[in-house]
């Protein structure tokens, strides 16, 4: 028997059919003029596609149930396969780019690790936690490029090291102005502290060498006038409060560990010469430079948070599987959602029963005499009373 065409044939007879009406439903009705059966062909692919394609839309872009959808529960159940099918991250191209934007974003208790060129997705990873060995399958599957903008996460410096030691580290301004406020506060009580806080403001204002070079002379002077003040140390003695991190054993501590974590901070960054990499790449790529990751965290990040609060109350499998269309809608090449389709999405397997374990055999009661069984010879009067 041929399968449904422009000119299907009959199931009973195998001669050609012709249109012969609709159904209530409005579906084609054909009908044989030899021996008389009618029928209404099914096209499965057809019908998955139009499913697929308006459940994508409808996830994407919030479309509205199509006249076929039907009450929200035959929706549900007809979309169902839907969720089966698998967004992996996009197959590395080999092309060298000159910055790529790295950061995580989380929900539930799920981190969703994703790398951006700026414009398009790369690649993206799950996790629980932004780590060194969740970092390092992207990074593995990618060449390093030219400057590489970051949040500061312990776990991405040590990948980036390890996986593109020759790419240059930018670490984003905003993150910086983050943890100095942390320590800070945006009012500070210390002459010091306000100080280092209009120090990180400047960061945003600088345009080229000669301001950073003017900025790392500000923050020397800044380092050698609070050299002696940030030395002071606090003695435990009776009614002296203990930081919680000092340990009881340790008899003193520095006064002003806040601000010495911001000079921490800074001197690593000098250091490592990961403060103003986006100005000294600047001649040798013909295009401006990112300093922060924003445009990852307004763009990707933020759409993805959006998308999970338009579908609040998903599973975690369907959050995730959202999660992946969203950023496979955002690369260079969003791939057609039917492509990753196979038959198996719409008719799985069917599941093996569970096999029940049976009751552990006991032991074996037999007709033979036991001491264990307590049917010895018993002595006193086992309960009676004396005449």
């Amino acid at each position: 028997m041929s399968p449904p065409g422009n000119r299907p044939r009959c199931r009973v007879c195998d001669q050609s059919l012709v249109k012969s009406g609709k159904t209530s439903a409005g579906r084609t009705r054909w009908r044989c003029r030899s021996c008389g059966s009618s029928t209404v062909l099914d096209r499965p692919d057809i019908s998955h596609r139009a499913e697929l394609e308006w459940f994508h839309a409808w996830l994407l872009k919030g479309e509205r149930p199509p006249a076929w959808a039907g009450s929200d529960r035959t929706l549900r159940r007809r979309l169902r396969w839907c969720w089966r099918i698998e967004v992996p991250p996009p197959l590395p191209t080999g092309e060298l780019h000159d910055v790529v934007m790295l950061d995580g974003t989380y929900f539930q208790n799920w981190c969703l690790l994703i790398a951006t060129n700026g414009h398009y997705v790369l690649d993206w990873q799950w996790c629980d936690r932004e780590k060194k060995i969740a970092w390092a399958q992207i990074l593995q599957r990618w060449p390093a490029p030219r400057l590489v903008v970051t949040d500061g996460g312990t776990g991405l410096h040590a990948a980036v090291h390890e996986h593109w030691p020759q790419a240059r580290v930018q670490r984003c301004y905003f993150h910086i102005f983050q943890n100095v406020r942390r320590y800070t506060t945006l009012a500070p009580r210390l002459e010091a502290g306000r100080q280092i806080l209009a120090l990180t403001r400047a960061l945003m204002k600088i345009q080229n060498i000669d301001q950073a070079a003017l900025w790392l002379g500000a923050y020397a002077s800044w380092e050698a006038r609070w050299n002696e003040f940030l030395r002071q140390r606090t003695y435990a003695r009776t009614g002296t409060e203990r930081p919680r991190s000092v340990p009881l054993a340790k008899p003193w501590w520095y006064t002003h560990r806040d601000l010495r974590s911001v000079r921490g901070l800074f001197r690593g960054l000098i250091k490592h010469e990961n403060l103003f990499a986006w100005l000294e790449l600047a001649p040798d790529i013909d295009k401006p430079l990112p300093r922060t990751t924003s445009p990852l965290e307004g763009a990707q990040n933020t759409a993805v948070k959006d998308l999970l609060r338009r579908h609040r109350g998903m599973p975690a499998d369907h959050a995730r599987r959202a999660a992946e269309w969203l950023l496979d809608s955002l690369t260079a090449t969003p791939r057609e959602p039917w492509s990753l389709a196979r038959e198996e999405h719409w008719k799985p397997p069917p599941a093996r029963p569970a096999i029940t374990p049976g009751p552990e055999p006991g032991p074996t009661l037999g007709t033979s005499f036991s001491w264990e069984d307590g049917n010895g010879i018993q002595h006193g009067w086992a309960g009676r009373t004396h005449p």
